[in-house]
């Protein structure tokens, strides 16, 4: 049976994903278009699909046919969208290879361009400090353009992760936009952590005594910083070199 109404009960709970509170309380969160549902599926992640187009309806999963009006209701993209899904959360996995720990990224376009690289360089793993944007925001999870379902992630206290990552081997290296060694010179060790700092304040202070070093990318002397997931990616290109 279609649904037709806005105050459909299901159509008021699939709204609710659209705020942080209830994606966290019910562990799932809305995706939107073909590539994005691809991804999801490839993982076993699709809870229920939510669409005007009858051909979506995949035998095992729970199909909801529903009214252009309700899709724009639910999406975020401006141009809308004929099929929208729930997803489960990911889980968070072992830690293993190279990592990416992100402290205080407000942007979500940097953090979803920074997945987008992470996997493109075969980064494992992003632990995200505890003021991190949400890594389930919407544009988020469009500008990761489906990244997101490869990587494991962890949201946490950096400080004590570090701590724990350091006494399983792992170098843990600093940013700083002026100080620092050269990445140019850097060899990254079989064990690597990066820290990609804020946007605007970068590193927080008490991170900078656990880092084992600290580097810099050199730039034009007119330009003062780069895009946070620009740095990431020049960082994490430099860290293939050994892989």
């Amino acid at each position: 049976m279609k649904i037709t109404s806005l105050n459909n009960p299901k159509v008021k709970e699939w709204s609710h994903l659209l705020e942080k509170k209830y994606r966290d309380t019910t562990n799932l969160f809305l995706i939107e278009g073909d590539h994005l549902f691809n991804e999801a599926m490839k993982k076993n992640l699709v809870v229920e699909i939510i669409s005007d187009d009858t051909s979506f309806n995949i035998p095992g999963i729970p199909f909801y046919e529903v009214t252009k009006e309700i899709l724009k209701k639910l999406s975020r993209q401006k141009s809308g969208t004929n099929l929208i899904a729930v997803v489960k959360k990911l889980d968070n996995s072992k830690i293993t290879g190279n990592i990416c720990l992100l402290d205080n990224i407000q942007d979500p376009g940097n953090l979803g361009g920074i997945i987008r690289s992470a996997h493109a360089f075969n980064i494992k793993t992003i632990i995200m400090s505890e003021n991190t944007v949400d890594l389930y925001n919407d544009k988020v999870i469009r500008s990761s353009e489906g990244m997101i379902f490869h990587l494991n992630f962890l949201k946490t206290n950096l400080s004590e992760i570090i701590v724990k990552l350091k006494k399983e081997g792992y170098h843990i290296y600093g940013t700083d936009v002026t100080k620092g060694t050269n990445l140019k010179s850097i060899s990254f060790s079989q064990y690597s952590g990066i820290i990609i700092g804020n946007e605007g304040k970068g590193m927080s202070p008490d991170l900078i005594p656990l880092c084992d070093e600290m580097i810099n990318i050199p730039l034009n002397k007119s330009c003062e910083s780069l895009n946070a997931s620009i740095a990431a990616s020049i960082i994490f290109y430099k860290m293939t070199e050994n892989a």
